[in-house]
């Protein structure tokens, strides 16, 4: 089954099941996402990427340049463990992992958590891709990946879960669903960008880039 059509399965789930002004707060968030410019901001196909150095789960520091000079990375962010979407999306990508690095490749995972509740997920799904914690999305603001959430979705997400507990600080800021990939000369030749948090790239869709790399 592809990533889609699981993404797509869940959120039909939801759907059938959520409150309907539950439902119209999160299309009144993906609206605000879509019609505030961060599409168009945000670094595209054929720029150079920002390099970083952040720490990943265990506190170990990592740096996109260091692995550049190794091969190609993809480079994704997701908005944290506590989204099914985001998890969804972090399986299927540890399911082609074997063949990134067959390829040359390496895969980084962003996300504004603190280290001990990325560890948590890394854990949970097994991954054997480093995850790195972003916080205060100081490298997502320099990819220009950074929204504020809804007054009404943040609203729901208090009620249900504690986001400051999760990122460290009270900014209700999060990272729209991006995905990179960077050839060794950090050009970036490959961008997956949607203000819909249900979408994700496909995992095709990178392993085909990279085999033309």
């Amino acid at each position: 089954m592809s990533l889609k059509s699981q993404l797509d399965s869940h959120k039909q789930s939801f759907l059938e099941k959520a409150d309907s002004k539950v439902i119209e707060a999160y299309d009144k968030g993906v609206d605000a996402v879509r019609n505030s410019g961060i599409l168009d901001k945000a670094l595209k196909k054929g720029d150079k990427a920002k390099d970083f150095l952040l720490k990943n789960a265990l506190s170990e520091p990592i740096q996109l340049s260091e692995y550049l000079s190794r091969g190609p990375v993809v480079l994704m962010w997701y908005r944290g463990g506590w989204c099914p979407y985001c998890n969804l999306e972090l399986k299927a990508m540890q399911d082609i992992l074997p063949e990134i690095n067959s390829l040359g490749g390496n895969l980084l995972a962003l996300t504004p958590e603190l280290p001990d509740k990325s560890i948590s997920t890394k854990e949970k799904h097994l991954l054997e891709f480093e995850v790195l914690s972003d916080v205060g999305n100081r490298t997502a603001w320099d990819y220009g990946l950074v929204f504020k959430l809804h007054d009404d979705v943040a609203k729901i997400y208090a009620k249900n879960f504690n986001l400051q507990e999760y990122n460290g600080d009270n900014s209700n800021e999060l990272p729209i669903a991006a995905t990179y990939v960077i050839d060794k000369k950090g050009t970036i030749q490959y961008v997956f960008l949607d203000a819909e948090y249900r979408n994700r790239a496909e995992p095709e869709e990178i392993i085909k880039v990279l085999k033309s790399l």
